[in-house]
């Protein structure tokens, strides 16, 4: 039960409820990020937030605003289930909208952008509810809203080579997490195109990405005897080394050193794939 008439907010394009202080629409959006309903969650109380940090609803109070999602991040932190993830994963969504308001015009400073990125990396490592759709609930998707993140905050001015390095080790590191199950719902496109992100930056050299893509196919390398499944402990870089050959071969704007990373990622899918290298 809400205290405030949504429906009419979405049917009025949005606009800010008279007679409301935007302090107390704020905590009610806020509260209805960690909805189970996806209604509330995906298609009011995010949708509304985004676009009022579009709009410069929050120009003045946006540090607050983005430290409030930090908050968010860390609510049911490292609970394997539970409807505690809406609530961090949309929260990474909203967090991403108050760095990339920024980025289109200097609101926040850089040290506090940084440690929103610094929150961004603990949360994403150390999330463990993976779940993509969750029936009669929907999306949670806390690794793809992650990676979306994490390509927001990958095009801040306020990041240079160092702090974009810092951002590829935090994807490697996800990949390489152990899982229940690979991934099964895009969460390798979006880290990949996370990873893009990074490099349409032109700032991380090569010296530093062929042994991060190295890091990566070791990962997608099954050992040749074993009881376990390989799959299982290979499936999520060799995805992930797929969409990143894929993005780069296909997507627009491709970074400078692209030729080079190819003939790399090329390498590394050759040899991490027996059936395509042999067959």
């Amino acid at each position: 039960m809400t205290r405030v008439n949504w429906k009419a907010v979405l049917d009025d394009d949005f606009q800010v409820p008279d007679h409301t202080p935007l302090g107390d629409l704020t905590t009610e959006l806020t509260e209805l990020l960690g909805s189970p309903d996806a209604d509330l969650r995906d298609r009011l109380a995010y949708p509304t937030l985004a676009t009022w940090i579009e709009r410069g609803v929050y120009d003045d109070l946006l540090p607050g605003l983005g430290d409030g999602m930090v908050a968010g991040l860390r609510v049911g932190l490292g609970e394997p289930e539970g409807d505690d993830v809406f609530r961090r994963s949309f929260s990474a969504l909203v967090l991403a909208e108050c760095i990339a308001r920024d980025n289109s015009r200097p609101l926040v400073l850089g040290g506090k952008v940084l440690q929103w990125g610094d929150a961004l990396a603990t949360w994403l490592l150390r999330e463990r509810d993976l779940r993509g759709f969750v029936p009669g609930k929907g999306w949670a998707h806390s690794i793809a809203h992650g990676a979306d993140a994490l390509g927001v905050l990958a095009r801040s001015p306020h990041l240079a080579a160092a702090e974009l390095t810092v951002l590829l080790d935090v994807i490697v590191d996800r990949l390489v997490l152990p899982v229940e199950s690979p991934f099964q719902h895009g969460e390798d496109d979006r880290l990949a195109a996370a990873t893009i992100a990074v490099l349409r930056r032109d700032c991380v050299p090569m010296t530093v990405l062929e042994p991060w893509i190295n890091r990566i196919a070791a990962a997608a390398t099954a050992p040749r005897a074993s009881s376990a499944d390989p799959y299982l402990a290979t499936g999520n870089a060799q995805g992930f080394l797929r969409s990143l050959y894929l993005g780069l071969a296909l997507g627009a704007r491709p970074p400078a050193i692209r030729a080079d990373l190819m003939l790399v990622l090329v390498g590394a899918l050759r040899g991490t794939n027996v059936v395509l290298r042999d067959g």
